[in-house]
């Protein structure tokens, strides 16, 4: 009588969009550490546990694989953004709401934090060929939330929305990077700063409350 055959179950391997994901995790990684133009593929490979090919079936090169970071976490960045902003009526809180969500970003994800604010910008296919559709996207945000804030009344309507949505941005982006470069980021608290941009424009883009009006003097005060 022969026996019954037996086979061992084979070990369960990733998806193939599991496996691209933890690609890019790893990619996150090598990027912060090594920075990008020292980072190699096989690097990368090795951190996310698959043969330096494997790369090669989910991106075309180092610089593809910077870009689909820069896609794929802003998308997420984004989404979150929305979240943050829901249930908050008023635009200029929004304002404030938004420059937390950001800086609380940049210091619970600090290697992609700096890929994103440092090494993004070392890479000459991204300046020269690259349209960044989506930090478009994340910058009309803000836009639409001084638009919205002229429409309600609350913010002064001669400012530029496309103006300020860039001088917001270019806030956040500069001290995110003075974060990510310090080397004690610690004494560096974001929350803080958070409360102390959000004011600076909230003040200089609120419209200013109508002046009391005098009192006319009384008849004892005639002259």
């Amino acid at each position: 009588m022969n026996e019954p055959s037996f086979t061992m179950p084979a070990a369960e391997t990733p998806s193939r969009p599991v496996k691209r994901a933890l690609i890019l995790e790893a990619a996150i990684d090598v990027f912060a550490e090594k920075g990008f133009h020292k980072a190699r593929i096989a690097d990368i490979a090795r951190k996310a546990g698959v043969a330096d090919g494997t790369i090669y079936l989910y991106f075309r090169n180092k610089d593809d694989v910077l870009l689909c970071i820069f896609e794929e976490k802003m998308a997420e960045l984004i989404a979150g953004v929305h979240v943050a902003l829901s249930g908050i009526d008023d635009p200029l809180e929004q304002i404030r709401a938004f420059a937390r969500y950001h800086f609380r970003q940049v210091e619970e994800h600090r290697a992609l934090a700096e890929v994103l604010q440092v090494e993004l910008r070392l890479s000459n296919k991204f300046l020269k060929e690259y349209r960044p559709a989506k930090l478009w996207e994340y910058l009309g945000i803000f836009g639409t939330l001084v638009r919205a804030g002229q429409e309600r009344g609350v913010i002064r309507a001669e400012v530029d929305p496309f103006v300020l949505m860039w001088a917001f941005f270019g806030a956040l982006d500069e001290i995110a990077i003075q974060w990510v470069l310090a080397r004690n980021p610690s004494k560096f608290h974001l929350d803080a700063t958070a409360e102390t941009v959000a004011d600076v424009f909230i003040r200089g883009l609120a419209v200013a409350p109508d002046p009391a009006p005098a009192h006319p003097a009384s008849a004892e005060e005639e002259p």
